[in-house]
């Protein structure tokens, strides 16, 4: 086979794998072209080298469409290079499999080396809330311990959607990941009828903490106990509260706290608990539910005020402020917790690297000060751990919608 042969096969199929898998959103971005140079490099003769025999079961959708798209093409390079007379084995379609399997076979070392370059930390909400500022806490200790920057970048809108979307459309290299609260991955689904993204379509990575909401007003208002909010919103009739997106914790817990204590109040949803919680202090909103992190602050600066904490327990960050069931509202459960995922079909070896370097950062006594301080309780455990905890608060949350009969504006 001579050398210009050999390179127009080269780049021919080169040219044809790497565009099936851009056709497939880089699920495989690692370099179709170097292993397919690697391959020929390794035997001009390919009669020695013909590739691993594929296995039954180990070709996924891209493999599938990979092999489909390129037969043609092998059967095309079989007669370019007279195959009979060079002894090659098989048909095109053989040549094709052994191409594209020295291309596709997966690369553990890739994996074992992980991180090799900065890795996006997707956060689907403004930045400035407990989330984002959760996220950046974690995404600094891990880059910390890794080597590597995790850079948080933020995509809010749509409740939530927007993030979520762009992490399950990403590739699944490690190099994307989502670090989320509970409203778009085990509410939203409820609320809505349709969402571009598959809530039970992520690699569940670490739990990270879970954290209580507190009800806050804006100081405008007379009322200092819950009791009070609610005889004034029945006697106003106008009363509105703020949620850091549709189907977030924050609008769940707005939505129960109507049912429960019988009041018309009007949601109003922002991309974040930041622009939420400043319209709040502004006076444009009336209450709102929010984590603890972001609006404590605001209580003790006397920008706003602090009615109930929706724990079972009063919380050690603002112990003078009653729970919900001492407040007189009774059987009301709302809160958050926050997570980091990764996009489906993530290398195992690359989730029990981030997992296990979770457990270090977790295990920090400046980490765990951070969170204690905003009102999260650290929570840790496997990714089986995680899975577990989510199937379960999705089923939970899902019954509490229905029963409160909560659908999207």
């Amino acid at each position: 086979v001579t050398n210009s042969v050999t390179n127009s096969v080269t780049n021919a199929v080169t040219s044809a794998v790497t565009s099936a898998i851009r056709s497939q959103q880089n699920l495989y971005p690692t370099g179709a072209g170097l292993g397919f140079q690697s391959g020929l490099r390794l035997g001009r003769n390919l009669r020695l080298h013909p590739g691993p025999e594929p296995r039954q079961g180990f070709g996924s959708g891209l493999m599938r469409a990979t092999m489909s798209g390129i037969s043609a093409l092998g059967t095309r390079i079989a007669a370019s290079l007279n195959a009979s007379s060079l002894g090659l084995l098989g048909s095109g379609r053989t040549l094709a499999i052994t191409l594209v399997a020295l291309a596709l076979a997966p690369n553990p070392a890739t994996a074992q080396t992980y991180p090799e370059k900065t890795v996006r930390v997707i956060v689907p909400y403004a930045p400035g809330g407990t989330t984002d500022v959760t996220a950046r806490l974690v995404a600094k200790s891990l880059g910390e311990r890794l080597g590597y920057t995790f850079v948080v970048e933020n995509k809010p809108g749509a409740g939530g959607a927007i993030g979520h979307d762009a992490v399950a459309k990403a590739a699944n290299d490690g190099y994307t990941l989502l670090f989320s609260a509970a409203g778009p991955l085990v509410v939203t689904p409820h609320t809505h009828a349709s969402l571009p993204y598959d809530p039970k379509g992520f690699e569940p990575v670490k739990l990270v903490a879970t954290a209580p909401l507190l009800l806050i007003v804006n100081p405008k208002l007379k009322a200092n106990s819950v009791q009070e909010l609610v005889a004034e919103a029945k006697a106003s009739g106008k009363m509105t509260y703020g949620s850091f997106g549709n189907g977030s914790a924050a609008h769940l817990a707005g939505e129960l706290f109507k049912t429960s204590a019988n009041v018309d109040i009007v949601h109003v949803p922002y991309k974040g608990s930041a622009p939420a919680l400043s319209d709040l202090v502004g006076g444009q909103i009336d209450l709102m539910f929010d984590v603890l992190g972001s609006s404590i602050p605001l209580v003790k600066s006397g920008k706003l005020r602090a009615l109930a904490v929706t724990a079972p327990a009063r919380t050690s960050v603002a112990p003078e402020v009653p729970t919900m069931a001492e407040a007189g509202i009774r059987d009301f459960e709302a809160g958050t917790w926050f997570g980091l995922l990764a996009p489906t079909g993530t290398n195992k070896l690359i989730l029990a690297t981030l997992s296990r370097t979770m457990d270090a950062v977790l295990a920090q006594p400046d980490v765990r000060e951070a969170l204690q301080a905003q009102g999260s309780v650290v929570a840790g455990g496997s990714p089986e751990d995680f899975r577990k905890f989510f199937n379960i608060e999705y089923e939970r949350w899902g019954k509490v919608v229905r029963n409160a009969r909560i659908k999207a504006e």
